[in-house]
């Protein structure tokens, strides 16, 4: 009896019947890994031009290959190709199309290679664009949060070490750490680059082909920069999409510590922000309110992102060379993480540019109500020959009889200052005034303003670099 096309499998006549129709569901990867679909097309052009150029086959049967799943190329862009569930996955439904395009020759695009190395072609083809995007989108997030610095040079904010008021900074130093941050992430995701940009087509099932190919020269096609040295680990790594999740859930890191950040800023505890309309939500029984719905989703997408990088270390740890059906579950992985971090950036990017006020009013109460400039006065006293810690031991003495008289620093007489200790001037209270302190703190990547500057400067030129 023969096979209609929705029985027809991929494997050889060494099997009798199809699948059961559940297993094949449950097999098929289609549903998602179709996202490969045009890395397929891309590396399967690439094989039939090389096994032409080796003389595998003829000239004029790679011309055919290559003209047949550029067709398939168009015919998906235009909606004209859904594979469904019965081609198993993207490789058998491109090729399966391509021998109704060409006819026979369609089923000489298989030869020397295997759907094992197939799929870490197309896995690596794609990760790699989404890399270049991604790193396109930490730029544009960067470039909005140094704009928004520029805006902020002199815009005082309170500094915390433990959720406690620690010492008053520069908005745009704060800004900036991001901006640090996330160059970090640029550089990390340039570096994985490097191992994606390895070469496993041509390793086969696992041993290689006794075909004459020349796995140089579709590297030279597709950009790798180097083919791999080990069959066994061409079709069986997958380190570069550990690498990749790692990095990305880095990245995500940082996303969620600002977006707590931006939480605490626009409660009214803090009331150090506004959200406008634009990047805001509202309650659907308190019309009062205005809901930071960006920052929090960006803070619950971390997780997300985090889950697909312990399943994708758990789905390592134990698997034998070479393939096994388990890598099927990286795509899913991979490409959520991809998407999420996508999204998660391009909505941080938009809070930045137009979805957060600063009032500075606030701000400015904020950083003069308070005793986070303690630590001033104890460098006021050693710079003048009072020891540091010796210093700091007064001064705490001081903060305690303040609070005790329900006063701030600088509210205390000259002559109390005094009191506490003769080296005390008239001065004090320029020198503990909120402006000066963050002024002063002028060592390099200090908050200092002329620092800030600096940083500015340095991060113009990084993002134009």
């Amino acid at each position: 009896m023969v096979e209609s096309p929705s029985q027809q499998q991929t494997w050889s006549q060494r099997f009798e019947s199809a699948l059961h129709p559940a297993i094949a569901r449950f097999n098929a990867s289609i549903g998602f890994d179709i996202e490969l679909i045009e890395y397929d097309l891309t590396g399967s052009q690439a094989h039939a031009r090389m096994l032409a150029h080796t003389g595998i086959i003829s000239p004029a049967e790679g011309a055919q290959l290559v003209a047949g799943l550029e067709q398939i190329r168009q015919d998906y862009r235009q909606g004209l190709f859904t594979p469904g569930v019965d081609a198993e996955d993207v490789h058998f439904a491109v090729e399966r199309r391509l021998t109704e395009l060409v006819g026979d020759v369609g089923k000489k695009l298989h030869t020397a290679r295997s759907r094992n190395d197939q799929v870490g072609t197309d896995t690596r083809l794609y990760l790699r664009d989404q890399i270049d995007q991604i790193k396109q989108q930490i730029r544009a997030f960067q470039t909005a949060l140094v704009e928004l610095a520029e805006q902020h040079v002199e815009t005082l904010i309170p500094g915390y070490t433990h959720l406690q008021r620690a010492q008053p900074v520069s908005l745009a130093h704060h800004l900036l750490a991001y901006v640090e941050m996330t160059q970090r992430d640029w550089e990390r995701l340039g570096d994985v680059y490097r191992r994606v940009n390895i070469l496993p087509l041509g390793s086969g099932a696992l041993a290689g082909t006794t075909f004459p190919i020349d796995r140089h020269y579709v590297a030279e096609l597709l950009d790798f920069d180097q083919v791999y040295g080990n069959s066994l680990d061409g079709v069986s790594d997958r380190d570069f999409a550990i690498e990749f999740v790692c990095a990305a859930s880095l990245i995500m890191v940082h996303l969620s510590r600002l977006s707590e950040e931006v939480i605490l800023w626009a409660s009214e505890e803090f009331r150090f922000v506004t959200l406008t309309d634009s990047c805001a939500t509202g309650s659907s029984i308190m019309p009062q309110k205005k809901n930071p719905d960006v920052p929090e989703l960006v803070r619950g997408k971390t997780g997300r992102v985090f889950g697909h990088l312990q399943a994708l270390l758990v789905l390592m740890k134990g698997l034998p060379l070479a393939y096994n059906k388990d890598l099927q579950e990286d795509k899913e992985a991979l490409f959520d993480s991809v998407k999420t971090v996508s999204a998660c950036l391009e909505a941080m990017t938009i809070l930045m540019r137009e979805g957060l006020e600063f009032r500075t009013e606030r701000l400015n109460a904020a950083v003069a109500e308070d005793f986070s400039n303690a630590t001033d006065v104890a460098d006021y006293l050693a710079a003048r020959n009072v020891p540091f810690r010796e210093a700091y031991n007064i001064v705490g003495r001081v903060v305690k009889t303040s609070l005790a008289s329900g006063k701030l620093l600088k509210d205390l007489t000259i002559d109390e200052w005094q009191a506490i200790h003769p080296a005390f001037e008239p001065d004090i209270y320029a020198a503990i005034a909120p402006r000066q302190v963050v002024a002063a703190r002028n060592s390099y990547g200090g908050t200092g303003f002329e620092q800030v500057r600096q940083a500015l400067v340095r991060a113009r030129s990084q993002l134009n670099h």
